[in-house]
């Protein structure tokens, strides 16, 4: 005969226990009657028993409770996350502030950690090794300049870059394609894409050679192939043959079902802190959702929440760069790039609403 289901288990906080996600760290805390301590949800110790776990909605309930804080978690403090990530972002600051990309060890001396440790935990901030933050820092300081009229020689020296010749053995990786060819809209570059429908409207999803650059839904097609050929005009768009519509089938697929999952290959381009944004929202496990305030704390930077609004406002890749998944401190529903309908409807198909 089936037992009767602990509340515990029945609760969908507990499973963010079970995964030790940072992301709800602010969230709740659980406190474990065995112990009498109360803990994060990201704490690494040893997992209780679900039947001497209460869930509390805060570190003062607990208290209140009679419970004490873990000593290795500090859940009334900042989480190791948490200090880590300020120690990313004041190194992101440093790298932004310099001329000249600081070196590794300089980076990590300022940080106060090894140079191996630094580089491990900047890259699981960010998703970025610190050379690649700075490259694309000054990529979009390369667009800026680009934008602004500024000649192709004038862009690459304000950018940070010594000599036309370093700048060009990545040109292609900043802006994928040569500079005078970003600045005429992409005169000369090819994308292919292919417009389709799925349960959530008309369906663009493109294609540089580095990877897909843009997801897009709608209600009409047309629409969004206008706005596609807005952001490069003069690009060579090429419609999808019978391969290609098998990979939109892909993405349709995982819209239909997202626990299937979608392992395609990024072409992401944006600021640096947009990037950091992204990688922040694909760390976001399907089912869940996470604050904007809440990642602004995971990439260091907890002022931040209306630039992390922004970011996934500025977000061209739906689904794949989950920015779905973020909600109102409160849990309400904010806007959404492709419509808030398709937003909610996108978290019901993953259990997260």
């Amino acid at each position: 005969m089936d037992h009767a289901p602990i509340p515990t288990e029945s609760d969908p906080r507990w499973q963010q226990v079970l995964a030790r996600d940072a992301a709800a760290d602010s969230s709740f805390v659980y406190a474990v009657r065995t112990t009498g301590v109360y803990c994060r949800p990201s704490c690494p110790s040893r997992r209780a028993k679900p039947q001497n776990v209460t869930l509390y909605a805060s570190p003062d309930q607990a208290e209140a409770a009679g419970f004490r804080p873990c000593r290795r978690c500090n859940p009334r403090g900042a989480s190791v996350a948490e200090a880590n990530a300020a120690l990313v972002a004041a190194a992101c600051r440093l790298i932004e502030a310099s001329d000249t990309p600081p070196g590794l060890d300089a980076l990590a001396e300022a940080a106060g950690l090894s140079p191996f440790h630094f580089h491990r935990q900047f890259k699981a901030v960010t998703g970025l090794t610190p050379r690649a933050y700075a490259a694309a820092h000054r990529a979009g300081r390369l667009r800026a300049q680009l934008a602004n009229g500024a000649s192709v020689t004038g862009a690459i020296y304000e950018a940070g870059f010594n000599s036309n010749s370093r700048f060009y053995e990545s040109a292609d990786g900043m802006l994928g394609m040569t500079p005078s060819a970003w600045r005429k809209g992409g005169a000369g570059a090819e994308i292919r894409f292919a417009l389709g429908q799925c349960a959530l409207g008309a369906i663009l999803v493109a294609q540089s050679q580095r990877g897909i650059c843009a997801i897009a839904l709608g209600d009409d097609p047309e629409a969004l192939l206008r706005d596609f050929q807005d952001r490069f005009p003069a690009a060579t768009l090429i419609g999808g043959d019978a391969a290609f519509e098998a990979l939109v089938a892909r993405v349709v697929g995982f819209i239909e079902a997202p626990g299937i999952g979608l392992d395609l290959p990024l072409d992401i381009r944006g600021t640096a802190f947009q990037q950091r944004v992204w990688q922040a929202l694909r760390q976001i496990p399907p089912g869940t959702t996470a604050s904007y305030a809440d990642i602004a704390r995971r990439i260091g930077e907890p002022q931040a929440s209306r630039a992390v609004a922004q970011a996934c406002a500025a977000n061209p890749i739906a689904v794949a760069i989950p920015c779905h998944r973020v909600v109102r401190s409160d849990g309400a529903l904010s806007g959404y790039r492709w419509g808030v309908a398709r937003k909610r409807a996108l978290l019901d198909r993953e259990g997260a609403a």
